[in-house]
């Protein structure tokens, strides 16, 4: 009996101790919660509160919560800078696949310019090459829907899709008086990232289109196939990087690395958190994927 009992206050101690504990951290994490919501601007957040029931009871048609809240942050991020934005599982997925080389689209590279989508280069043997689409005009259409209000992320996924279907791009081009319309057909893009060729006796040649996962590599085999190719010693080489709208950085730091001394600083970052500072070398660590050869050895 008094064995049971002493168990029994044994169980009794570790409930009332495990309590305790939670409502410690319960209370460490009510205090964290305290301290962020103090710096947080109550009064701008009192408008947006408006605003979004004002949306949500009076907008002439439902909208729903999720689509408020993501358009919210897109529009926080954009109005940042141009480069910055918010992606969620499927946006990024998208962005995965465009840096991999092969997706079903027109093939143009494009950024985002006044509001609207702005087209840096055509590929080269594509849809949208084909069409006569150029460098500089500006989507203010796809299909139906005006391009003004679309972020990036959400142009590119429309103008990506299953091949041999249809779009149409209406744009607007300098130096023409009305706008363009294009029909294109999607197809399979497949983008070279590295473009080589001997342009005379002794001088070489390679574009980089796009910074894509295995573009390091791919540099190194051409300028390894330039070199053995030349009959005569080679005494220059063009590295063309026009109209790259870049890509993943340590694929550019792989280029980088090609042209630099070893260890040389190739780029770095500053932020006001401490993964945010960061020196990119040229050194195998920083732009090899895993525990792969180095191909630029």
């Amino acid at each position: 009996m008094h064995n049971f009992m002493k168990k029994i206050s044994l169980v009794f101690a570790g409930v009332i101790a495990g309590i305790m504990v939670s409502l410690n951290f319960s209370a460490i994490a009510d205090k964290e919660i305290k301290e962020e919501l103090q710096t947080l601007p109550i009064e701008e957040l009192r408008t947006f509160s408006q605003v979004f029931g004002r949306i949500k009871s009076d907008y002439v048609e439902p909208v729903e919560d999720k689509k408020l809240i993501t358009e919210a942050i897109n529009g926080m991020l954009v109005g940042l800078d141009p480069h910055s934005a918010f992606l969620d599982s499927e946006e990024y997925k998208e962005l995965q696949i465009g840096t991999q080389g092969e997706f079903g689209g027109l093939g143009i590279q494009v950024t985002m310019e006044d509001g609207l989508v702005k087209v840096i280069s055509p590929i080269e043997d594509t849809p949208a090459f084909r069409a006569g689409v150029k460098t500089g005009d500006l989507i203010i259409k796809i299909d139906d829907t005006a391009v003004k209000g679309m972020t990036l992320n959400d142009a590119i996924k429309r103008m990506r899709g299953k091949p041999d279907t249809s779009i149409t791009l209406t744009v607007i081009r300098e130096g023409e008086a009305e706008p363009l319309t294009f029909t294109l057909v999607r197809a399979i893009i497949k983008i070279d990232s590295v473009k080589s060729k001997l342009i005379e006796p002794g001088y070489a040649y390679v574009r980089i289109t796009q910074f894509q996962e295995r573009t390091g590599e791919n540099l190194a085999e051409a300028i390894t196939k330039l070199y053995s190719g030349s009959k005569v010693p080679m005494k220059g080489l063009i590295l063309d990087l026009r109209n790259d709208p870049g890509g993943l950085l340590n694929s550019a730091v792989a280029v980088s690395a090609a042209f630099l001394p070893s260890n040389a600083l190739v780029v770095y970052t500053e932020g006001r958190t401490n993964d945010a500072k960061m020196q990119l070398r040229a050194n195998p660590e920083y732009y090899l994927r895993g525990s792969g050869r180095d191909f630029l050895a």
